[in-house]
């Protein structure tokens, strides 16, 4: 079995306002929204702003009090998420597993309390799997 994390899907950023912060990342970062992600962009949802590129990702998320940390989502495929679910819960790691309707994740913190996520856009085949 081999586990390995393709990439860092996303950061966690707390604001206190979408709009403001959405503006200043167009205008200083050149950061747009992801329009297949605005489903999320609700209250306690992030607003998701990517580069042109779509390879870095922002979770913008609207608190009146900022939590302190922020949270680091790896992505994998549904096969790497099966396997890293597995190797987790081996560890005894103390996980929640969240169907986001559009991607799954699995969250975990270390010692610290710094939280973790590994997150997959393969859904359904995580849904499958999980049925079963």
């Amino acid at each position: 079995m081999s586990l390995k994390l393709d990439n860092i899907d996303h950061v966690h950023v707390y604001v206190s306002n979408w709009a403001d912060a959405e503006a200043w990342y167009s205008r200083i970062l050149h950061m747009r929204r992801v329009e297949a992600l605005m489903p999320w962009a609700i209250k306690n949802g992030p607003l998701t702003i990517e580069n042109s590129e779509g390879t870095i990702h922002l979770a913008l998320f609207e608190v009146d009090d900022h939590p302190g940390t922020s949270a680091i989502a790896f992505g994998v495929d549904a096969d790497g998420f099966m396997r890293w679910k597995n190797h987790l819960e081996a560890e005894g790691l103390k996980l929640r597993i969240t169907d986001h309707k559009l991607a799954y994740s699995l969250y975990f913190s270390d010692p610290w309390e710094n939280l973790h996520e590994i997150t997959t856009y393969e859904r359904d085949a995580i849904a499958d799997k999980l049925a079963s």
